[in-house]
């Protein structure tokens, strides 16, 4: 039986469908057998009287397992699952009623059902958009309906996900879709042709292969039908210049117009076109007056259509689905200006942007460490110098405005909360600040507080991992016209091993452990001097257990078991002080309470007698007592084993985008640490040219400033009573440098994008403008006099001796001291633990005293740290430094952590 349900996972075949087609015959001696009659055709002893018993061997399976009753049985399976999906069949009437929010055309089911089109809109604003359009063409042969959000993906859904799927149903009934049937035309449905008309980005991308791969799977015999299955397209971005519009109707497309017309794409207005809902009734009916350019045909070619539609969508692709991915190249995209679009074109250089963006979503960069999302969060934190508490809600309505974030600002809230945390199992370095209730391992951060109601701002280490000297190095996005985060933040040491990661995309997953900052460190100096690393294990910031490697010949690459702590206290009581990494409180609790006395189930029996808790939500202190017999027993099994207390975590899995963008499986975190030294020194190589060539500038001015105020006071430049052309002219006559101003990036003005900072060129002669000289003729008439020549002396001293010295230094040296820099932050990390555990030490000793009633836990207080530009908050908390990893040690009776 399960072998029939694991060849048809639809199938849930019971005992009793197996053994309609199936006869065992057995030749046994049974012990004063009882006939249900004379005849003797009928056994009626019980099994248990029988006195032996039956085992048939794994060879006999096997040989069943390959007999003509299994494919009986996956026949009989598949009729009764026809016939159930048939029940839901439509069919072609003129009227259906009962699908809310559908706008059946009026001649949909009739004699001339053929011509109408069915449009099926992403959300109800994409249906006021169609029904916008429709009063141009007219109702009689096109209808609407509506989808809520995505379609199932029928071709890995079990047969209840379909039947109980309204939306599907409703799509059978509306077209008048018949299951199994063969459709060489479109004359026995109500409608002729399906329009999907989704948003132009890539979740609209993903919706229109979803319903490709419905049809697909039911009737794939309808998408070699000519012009059945069409696509609406409308514009995602508009370019404006006085009179003249031209619209793209992809991003890459975009771009590549932009590229070629370099800095005069500035001239350009553009308008980003978010989802269908942004147009407006006005650009709809355009839209319906023009349809057959806004209508696109899907075409048949071959049998490699559908080769590539289950490319995408079926589970037992994966490895070709990988490939697929792998060989992605950047630019990609369907030329729109094509009538038809082939389905093999439409998986490979459509659908393949989806799932490339699903991706990168869901797997880190190998460099920073992070997801898209919280690339954008820092960046907006880096850009509003966030330094002062502000709520997480405003916060994240701030960076959706400004790094052009197309997701639900309740998602970007979550994301933000996830980097904030900090308790055991989270961050071993929370990049953001936790103001208030973030959630706690109680619950793994899922008790955070609403986002109205909580705070966050930078972390005082934050800068110290990212430098700002680094930010102009990084290569930054364009996207809505607006500069946005770049493809990656440059940090002194890889931050993906500092706090771990996991996620699951298309073709790939993958899963980090959390690695000790200090070990990184150790290693990272250990490759600057030239020596090895030492291999580093899992580490995770507070916990108190073990983690331990274990050899397991099945997995590749290392795997450890990770332990908590419970104490013996007496012959019947058992004390736990630590659980397993990611094995919450509460879910722990509710698994021992389920091991107590039940008052509502008296006939159960209890393994544990009583429970009682102390501590807080970041402590685990459970007590509970047993029988004396119950502890013999898990005395006997293992009290970790018995009561769960391990779990394991692996770097098999651990993938990665590399610095190319490309997806990497690394085999291990010094792999990971070695490609990333690599790719920083580079960086500090650049760094260093960058700095050099900002201070010369800045020495530059600084040397046209004396110059400028010595002529003054010697009268060979008269400032007053003069036009500022004149003196522009004679600034120029004689040689002082310009320093003209620019924008940051010459790009299209957005619809609402905000005016970048100007910095200053490198000073150019040629072509000065009076404005270029603004940085001298500003300069007020008390600062024309020999005593600022001496200031501004002594400054250009200094510069001559930050580039002697900056001149002086190697980059590994300056990654050094970035490293010693950090570590001084960290220190103050774990003044912190420290104090926290001194905190809670007081606290469960206060609880054993109060009975189990735990004492109020007293607020966190923050870490003393240099202020951050603005940041006025006072500390006082400077307790002595404990290196990380040093946890006070606890007596107790007999621990037991393996």
């Amino acid at each position: 039986m399960a072998f029939v349900n694991k060849k048809n996972k639809n199938a849930n075949m019971k005992l009793h469908n197996v053994k309609s087609h199936l006869w065992v015959f057995v030749n046994a001696l049974i012990d004063n057998p009882a006939f249900d009659s004379q005849t003797k055709e009928t056994l009626t002893t019980r099994q248990g009287s029988f006195g032996s018993k039956c085992e048939l061997s794994s060879d006999f399976l096997k040989k069943v397992e390959k007999s003509s009753v299994i494919d009986n049985v996956l026949s009989w399976a598949d009729f009764k699952l026809s016939k159930e999906l048939k029940k839901t069949d439509g069919s072609k009437k003129s009227r259906i009623s009962g699908i809310p929010k559908l706008e059946d055309a009026n001649e949909a089911g009739g004699k001339d059902s053929h011509k109408c089109t069915l449009i099926l809109t992403e959300g109800d604003s994409a249906k006021a958009l169609a029904m916008s359009g429709i009063a141009v063409v007219g109702r009689d042969y096109y209808g609407v309906f509506p989808l809520r959000g995505k379609l199932l993906n029928v071709r890995e859904a079990n047969h209840k996900q379909i039947m109980d799927n309204a939306e599907i149903q409703n799509i059978k009934q509306i077209l008048g879709l018949q299951h199994g049937k063969q459709y060489d035309s479109t004359k026995g449905l109500r409608y002729g042709h399906l329009m999907i008309m989704t948003d132009q980005d890539h979740d609209g991308s993903h919706i229109k292969g979803l319903l490709i791969n419905f049809i697909h799977s039911f009737w794939p015999s309808l998408l070699k039908v000519p012009s059945f299955l069409v696509e609406f397209i409308t514009p995602i971005i508009k370019a404006t210049r006085g009179q003249t519009t031209k619209s793209f109707y992809t991003l890459p497309e975009y771009e590549e117009w932009r590229n070629n017309l370099g800095a005069s794409a500035s001239s350009w207005t553009i308008k980003y076109y978010k989802g269908l809902g942004t147009s407006t009734a006005k650009e709809g009916r355009k839209y319906f007056e023009d349809i057959t350019e806004h209508k696109k045909d899907f075409l048949w070619v071959d049998d490699q259509d559908g080769n590539h539609i289950e490319l995408a969508f079926s589970k037992k692709r994966i490895a070709d689905r990988k490939q697929w991915l792998t060989n992605f190249q950047p630019g990609t995209y369907i030329d729109q200006r094509d009538k038809h679009v082939k389905y093999s074109d439409f998986i490979n250089k459509e659908l393949i942007l989806f799932s490339m963006a699903d991706l990168q979503r869901s797997i880190p960069s190998m460099v920073d460490g992070l997801k898209p999302g919280q690339r954008k969060i820092l960046f907006c934190s880096f850009k509003r110098n966030f330094v002062k508490e502000a709520k997480v809600a405003q916060f994240s309505g701030y960076v959706s405005e400004h790094s052009a974030y197309h997701h639900g600002e309740q998602s970007l809230a979550g994301t933000i909360i996830g980097m904030a945390q900090n308790f055991v199992g989270s961050n071993n370095i929370n990049l953001m600040y936790p103001s208030g209730q973030f959630g706690t391992r109680a619950q793994g951060g899922k008790d955070a507080a609403s986002p109205r109601y909580i705070f966050t701002k930078l972390s005082h280490i934050t800068r110290s991992i990212f430098p700002k000297d680094d930010d102009i190095l990084l290569n930054y996005l364009n996207e809505d016209g607006q500069s946005i985060e770049p493809t990656w933040y440059m940090p002194i040491l890889p931050m993906v091993l500092v706090n771990g990661s996991e996620g699951i995309g298309t073709g790939w997953s993958t899963y980090i452990p959390n690695y000790n900052p200090r070990d990184i460190l150790a290693n990272l100096r250990r490759l600057l001097n030239g020596e090895s690393t030492v291999p580093m294990h899992p580490w995770y910031r507070g916990f108190k257990g073990s983690i331990e490697k274990t050899v397991n010949t099945k997995v590749a690459g290392s795997t450890y078991t990770v332990t908590g702590i419970i104490e013996v206290l007496d012959n019947t009581t058992l004390r736990i002080t630590e659980l397993p990494i990611r094995r919450w409180t509460q879910d722990y609790k509710d698994y021992l309470e389920s091991l107590a006395p039940d008052t509502k189930n008296k006939d159960k029996v209890p393994f544990i007698e009583d429970v009682t808790c102390q501590g807080d939500n970041e402590d685990v202190y459970i007590q509970f007592t047993l029988s004396e017999k119950n502890m013999n027993i898990a005395m006997e099994e293992g009290l970790v084993k018995k009561f769960k207390l391990t779990t394991t975590i692996g770097t098999s899995n651990m993938h990665l985008f590399d610095s190319d963008g490309k997806i990497r499986k690394y085999d291990t975190p010094e792999q990971i640490l070695e490609e990333f030294c690599h790719l920083r020194l580079e960086f500090y190589c650049k760094r260093k040219e960058a700095l050099l060539k900002s201070i010369k500038l800045d020495l530059k001015k600084l040397e046209n400033k004396v110059r400028f105020i010595r002529c003054v006071v010697d009268n060979e430049i008269i400032v007053n009573n003069r036009k500022r052309a004149d003196l522009f002219l004679e600034l120029r006559q004689k040689n002082f440098d310009p320093f003209p101003k620019k924008k940051k990036r010459a790009e299209p003005a957005a619809v609402g994008a905000l005016e970048e900072e100007e910095n200053e060129e490198s000073p150019e002669a040629a072509g000065a403008e009076p404005s270029d000289y603004e940085y001298l003729l500003s300069m007020s008439i008390g600062t024309l006099t020999l005593e600022k020549i001496q200031e501004l002396n002594a400054e250009k001293q200094k510069l001559v001796d930050d580039v002697e010295e900056l001149e002086n230094m190697s980059p590994k040296s300056l990654w050094l001291k970035d490293l010693d820099a950090f570590e001084k932050e960290l220190d103050v990390l774990d003044q912190m633990d420290l104090a926290e555990e001194l905190q809670r030490e007081k606290r469960i000793n206060a609880g054993k005293k109060g009975g189990s009633k735990a004492a109020p836990k007293k607020p966190r207080k923050k870490a003393a740290s240099k202020k951050l530009d603005s940041d006025t908050e006072d500390d006082d908390f400077e307790p002595a430094v404990a290196k990380r990893g040093a946890q006070p040690k606890k007596t107790s009776s007999k621990v037991l952590s393996k």
